[in-house]
């Protein structure tokens, strides 16, 4: 018998995607359709988590999911990813609430503080077959299509594919909502084959890219570079483990690496800007045969000279998608060992009536870094 909180309401508080730039706060939402899928409470199923939302975090994909960017909602190639209407967030931290399976069987209890990961994998396709869940070809992420529906609400629901994590209570919720994205620069730096003593840039110090950055860091490089055009979040590079910070808006970032690689470039590039100057920068400062790391969400698309990728320099051009295998656990004990200041990269936890203004502030990226709702405010 399923363990059920009887308190779970009918309706619930929480934001709803119905298109480009159409985010509304919803006061009843109802529970039937976007946690139990026309169920019943009772009829939880075996493996299925609901949480009580604590945090969600508004990640650049959601911001550019709002502002309209192609991969999203479509172009002459693509078509929309996003099924509305439906809640969004695929970072979020709760408590659970009621189980699926009878508690002593499930993997986690009532009251215990989880995440999951941000994509429910089938579990079927060539993809997951061949152990590469986070690029399930469904791919099911959470707060994007209808049968997921994200954390940017009071209450949402693990299905039971999940993989859910159980994390200790002295983590604070403020602190547990930047593990997606670090898990995310986790992937990246994982991506990059980092090997004692290579130089490593990463480009773009927002929340994906200082995970890698601190990621980086444990990988063992001989110096660790980070770019960023504000000088206050190369501050928090430095505490996140660079040895050396640029602004490329004060300085020629390619002429200074190489002069500090006597002329062959950086071995490792981590693109985490969403920027195409940032791309085509990447390919003059690598040096021949390095690898080039590409996590960003674009806006725009991106122009290049793939002379440079081939003939020229023979680099490994590598994309990084999601976190990986393990991308999760490695970020849930980096933030349990300290090996990041969380508390400076969580700038701003707002209400949900102020979910525009959130997204905005992400889209600007001038005074936040990791911006997240509080759905119990």
């Amino acid at each position: 018998m399923a363990t059920i909180d009887k308190s779970i309401p009918d309706h619930f508080r929480g934001v709803l995607c119905r298109g480009i730039k159409n985010y509304t706060v919803e006061e009843e939402i109802a529970s039937k359709d976007t946690l139990f899928e026309g169920r019943s409470k009772e009829e939880l199923l075996p493996g299925e988590v609901l949480i009580r939302v604590t945090r969600c975090g508004i990640c650049a994909g959601d911001a550019k999911c709002w502002s309209g960017a192609p991969m999203f909602w479509g172009d002459e190639t693509r078509k929309p990813y996003v099924q509305t209407p439906v809640i969004p967030g695929h970072e979020f931290v709760g408590e659970v609430i009621a189980i699926g399976d009878r508690e002593e069987k499930s993997q986690v209890k009532v009251g215990d503080q989880v995440t999951a990961e941000q994509i429910v994998a089938c579990g079927r396709c060539l993809y997951c077959r061949k152990g590469l869940r986070w690029l399930c070809a469904p791919h099911d992420i959470f707060g994007f299509h209808r049968c997921v529906h994200g954390g940017m609400g009071q209450y949402m629901r693990f299905p039971q594919n999940s993989i859910i994590y159980n994390i200790p209570k002295k983590v604070f919720p403020s602190e547990a909502v930047y593990i997606e994205p670090l898990s995310c620069g986790v992937h990246g730096a994982h991506r990059g084959r980092i090997e004692l003593g290579d130089t490593v840039v990463v480009s773009g110090c927002g929340p994906i890219g200082l995970g890698m950055v601190a990621a980086a860091k444990l990988a063992g490089p001989g110096r660790l570079i980070a770019l960023d055009c504000m000088d206050s979040r190369l501050d928090i590079a430095r505490e996140c483990g660079a040895d050396i910070v640029l602004n490329p808006l004060k300085t020629n970032v390619i002429n200074d690496i190489q002069e500090l690689t006597d002329g062959y470039g950086c071995d490792v590039y981590l693109e985490a800007t969403g920027n195409p100057k940032s791309v085509e920068q990447g390919l003059y400062m690598i040096r021949k045969n390095g690898r080039f790391v590409e996590f960003s969400v674009f806006k725009d698309k991106t122009s290049v000279d793939w002379t440079i990728i081939g003939d020229t320099k023979e680099l490994d051009i590598l994309g990084a998608h999601c976190s990986g295998d393990n991308g999760y656990k490695v970020a849930i004990d980096m933030i349990l060992r300290r090996q990041i200041p969380v508390e400076r990269i969580v700038t701003h936890e707002l209400s949900l009536d102020n979910i525009i203004q959130g997204i905005q502030y992400v889209n600007e990226g001038k005074n936040s870094i990791k911006v997240a709702v509080d759905p119990t405010k």
